[in-house]
């Protein structure tokens, strides 16, 4: 059930995405709870692999590969809309590319750490120093990071949704979710620190 609920919040996103592309109230509407459903699915798929013991190596996987699967289509999306820099299209390239990056980096370390037996997160983490953990592994950055992102994917599809331009607040609610971008594209970079400082380890050949 845990691994069926962390893909099927992948079509949930996916969907949301799509809808962003049609611009009516009602479409952004839908994409607004949709998004708002994939980011709380996240959090249930682990809770329901601890309450029904299901906790496993695919279930982390899963788990990293929704994660990133949701998060780049949301930045691809914005950044071609030009949601996060208006008409700039370099930076507006850059969230994308920088979560990419990042991505391909850390989850290619990990691959490696899995393969000798440790996992990303949970008691068999890959991370070896307390500082590590914390950053990487703990509940209090995972939760925050996702704090970070699902209120910044959610305040800028409000801030662009169709008919909502007649608003006064727009504006100020538009440079907050931007704001936020930046918040969570720093923490995307911050948390893939640790795995490549640490990964030496995973490499050393054991004689």
């Amino acid at each position: 059930m845990a691994n069926f609920i962390s893909i099927f919040r992948i079509f949930v996103a996916l969907l949301a995405v799509f809808l962003l592309f049609i611009p009516t109230t009602l479409t952004y509407a839908v994409s607004f709870v949709l998004t708002i459903i994939a980011f709380s699915l996240d959090g249930v798929d682990g809770y329901v692999a601890r309450k029904f013991n299901e906790e496993s190596e695919l279930g982390s996987v899963l788990d990293i590969m929704g994660d990133r699967i949701v998060e780049v289509s949301f930045w691809v999306a914005f950044a071609v809309l030009g949601y996060l820099a208006g008409d700039n299209q370099a930076l507006n390239a850059m969230f994308p590319i920088v979560c990419v990056a990042r991505a391909f980096t850390t989850d290619g370390i990990r691959s490696v750490a899995l393969s000798k037996g440790f996992t990303a997160f949970g008691d068999k983490t890959m991370q070896s120093t307390p500082l590590g953990k914390f950053i990487c592994a703990s509940r209090f950055m995972r939760i925050s990071y996702a704090v970070a992102k699902v209120m910044a994917f959610i305040i800028i599809i409000l801030a662009n949704t169709p008919g909502m331009e007649v608003y006064k607040w727009i504006p100020a609610l538009n440079t907050t979710g931007i704001v936020l971008a930046w918040i969570a594209i720093i923490f995307c970079v911050v948390r893939g620190v640790p795995v490549v400082l640490e990964c030496k380890n995973l490499f050393a050949d054991k004689k």
